[in-house]
């Protein structure tokens, strides 16, 4: 059934009919499960970023650098750490926090420079 909103559609999948009804029941599923797990991550990530665009107005109202090299690294090894645990590739892991890394930096950069005199109108130097 397609998701009215969205126009996803769940059972959408190029092998339908070419395999056994019953490993296709299987196969969505599971498929099902990954959409909302899928799903969940999305907002999650919104939710992280809410939180960084917070970091990132503060950041900017005391001029502080977008970015925290120290604090990146330690996010870094904890992660990896975590993905250990999880039995999650944690090279991979590394791969997903720096991507996060690099868009909440270019996030707060952004901030500080909406945040100048010429950007607001205010008084020129």
């Amino acid at each position: 059934m397609t998701h009215p909103r969205s126009g996803f559609d769940p059972s959408a999948s190029s092998l339908a009919g070419g395999v056994a009804p019953e490993v296709m029941a299987e196969l969505l599923s599971v498929r099902s499960s990954i959409d909302n797990i899928d799903a969940t991550l999305v907002y999650l990530l919104a939710e992280r970023f809410k939180a960084t665009q917070r970091v990132g107005h503060l950041k900017a109202e005391h001029d502080l650098p977008a970015g925290d090299p120290q604090r990146e690294a330690a996010q870094i090894a904890r992660l990896r750490m975590l993905a250990e645990e999880a039995q999650l590739d944690p090279a991979f892991a590394e791969k997903f926090l720096n991507f996060i890394i690099s868009e909440v930096i270019r996030h707060h950069q952004a901030i500080s420079e909406n945040r100048r005199p010429e950007a607001t109108g205010g008084p020129r130097a």
